[in-house]
């Protein structure tokens, strides 16, 4: 004899399990950042964060470092952004279904889903060897682009289609070329969904340290340009951490970088909302 739940059993049932779920995710956020932040934030002071290492590491700050993120992250920006989005829409608004497309598409999640070694193995043979570039940041920033830009492609890819075609066919019937309908109303409209992509293509940038571990170096001083190796946080933190130089700075270090990528998504996501609601005339 089978015996099913009622329906309206099962939907409480399954509510109850999703929003479980949903907390359990959350309190495990919580926990790590949490746990991070307690441990490493007693080191950091204005000394650590603007003074120069000492001993690789093992005294000293991590103002070298943070310079060598903020310059890594914007090269990996400068360029994974711009193609990123332009390749979204070249997918969502002019493109067909045909095999070139379909071909882009299957790049673009096997790029996704490739190991950030991978990269750092690549970057080493191609940017650092091949082309000359030497141990830099330029070398680094070009290994992170490639590994955002299947993250922000199809990101906005998907905030692009989600815009409703009323819009499209309002802006055309008043004469707007298909250009300036993309440009002057789809773009505007798509924007959260496509700040969000970058967000999440940069804070993977951001994070990944195999990817420069072959690329940027791991020099200790400031670097000056972009040919200048450099020693990024999450390089500096595997360093710390991995070699036993300084565990309380390698929590330090981690606590920093936690509250650097906070920072950028909490800012980031404020300035779309406001935009977005002045776009809504609210």
């Amino acid at each position: 004899m089978n015996r099913m739940i009622p329906p309206k059993y099962a939907q409480k049932i399954m509510n109850v399990v999703f929003w479980a779920v949903g907390i359990l995710a959350i309190a495990i956020l919580v926990m790590v950042i949490g746990y991070l932040l307690y441990v490493g934030l007693p080191q950091v002071n204005l000394t650590f964060l603007f003074s120069d290492p000492i001993d690789n590491g093992a005294a000293g700050g991590i103002w070298p470092s943070i310079v060598s993120t903020f310059y890594i992250t914007i090269v990996a920006l400068v360029v994974a952004a711009p193609l990123g989005v332009l390749a979204a829409v070249y997918l969502a608004e002019y493109s067909g279904e045909n095999t070139f497309v379909k071909t882009i598409r299957f790049a673009t999640e096997t790029l996704a889903s490739v190991p950030s070694i991978v990269f750092g193995l690549f970057g080493l043979a191609f940017f650092v060897v091949y082309l000359q570039m030497g141990f830099c940041i330029l070398a680094g920033g070009l290994t992170l682009a490639l590994m955002a830009i299947p993250t922000i492609l199809r990101t906005s890819e998907v905030a692009i289609e989600t815009v409703p075609q009323s819009y499209k066919e309002g802006s055309m019937a008043l004469g707007s070329s298909k250009w300036q309908t993309v440009i002057r109303v789809v773009i505007p409209a798509a924007i959260g969904g496509i700040t969000t992509g970058i967000i999440l293509g940069m804070a993977r940038a951001i994070e990944e340290t195999a990817a420069i571990l072959y690329t940027v170096g791991a020099t200790t001083t400031v670097p000056v340009s972009l040919f200048d190796g450099g020693d990024p946080l999450p390089l500096h933190l595997y360093t710390l951490a991995t070699e036993g130089i300084s565990l309380p700075n390698a929590y330090g270090t981690a606590a920093v970088l936690v509250i650097l990528i906070l920072v950028i998504t909490f800012s980031t996501n404020y300035l779309v909302e406001r935009y977005t609601k002045k776009m809504m005339g609210r």
